[in-house]
C-alpha cells in the first residue's frame, strides 16, 4: 500500500509588525469558518491579515478586518472581502481569552494565518500588550546590538 505524503505547514500571510507593535504574552491555533470562495483565495496567497485583531462578541470570537479578496473565478458566489469572520476555539480556550482582554487590557492579535498538514486554515492568534514608543526604542537597540555583536565575532574570526 502506498504512503500517504503529509503535506508541510505552508504560511499564507503573515502579521510582521506584530511582534514589534505588541509584547506577546500567549499565542493558540485557532481555526476559522471559511467559505469556499474564501478558501481558494487564500490558497493564491493575496491575504493580509496585518491590520486585523480579534474581538468577543456574544460569547464568540471574531477575526474582524482581515482582508481576503475575491476569488476571481467565483462570479456571483462570491464573498465579502473584509467581513467578519468566527474564530473556532474550545469554551474554556474563549473564556480564557475574554478573561485576558476584560481584566488585563490585553489585545488578540493574529500573528500567522497557514494550511496546516491535513490542508486546514488556521489561524495564530496571540494574547498580546501593546507597547509604548520606549519600549519599541528598547527592543530595536536590542536587536541592533544583536546584528552589531555578530558582525563583529563573526569579524573576529
Amino acid at each position: 500500500m502506498a504512503e500517504k505524503k503529509e503535506r508541510p505547514i505552508k504560511v499564507v500571510a503573515e502579521n510582521r509588525k506584530a511582534r514589534f507593535n505588541y509584547a506577546i504574552e500567549d499565542t493558540l491555533e485557532a481555526g476559522i469558518a471559511l467559505t469556499g470562495t474564501e478558501v481558494k483565495s487564500i490558497r493564491n496567497g493575496k491575504t493580509t491579515i496585518a491590520e486585523s485583531y480579534a474581538d468577543t462578541k456574544d460569547g464568540e470570537i471574531w477575526l474582524i478586518n482581515a482582508n481576503i479578496p475575491e476569488y476571481l473565478q467565483a462570479n456571483r458566489f462570491n464573498h465579502e472581502p473584509k467581513r467578519p469572520r468566527k474564530l473556532l476555539l474550545h469554551r474554556k480556550q474563549i473564556n480564557r481569552l475574554m478573561g485576558a482582554v476584560d481584566r488585563d487590557g490585553m489585545t488578540l492579535i493574529p500573528l500567522k494565518l497557514y494550511f496546516n498538514e491535513r490542508g486546514r486554515a488556521k489561524l495564530l492568534l496571540a494574547i498580546a500588550k501593546g507597547k509604548k514608543l520606549h519600549d519599541k526604542r528598547e527592543s530595536e537597540k536590542k536587536r541592533d546590538w544583536g546584528r552589531e555583536k555578530s558582525r563583529l565575532l563573526r569579524a573576529r574570526g
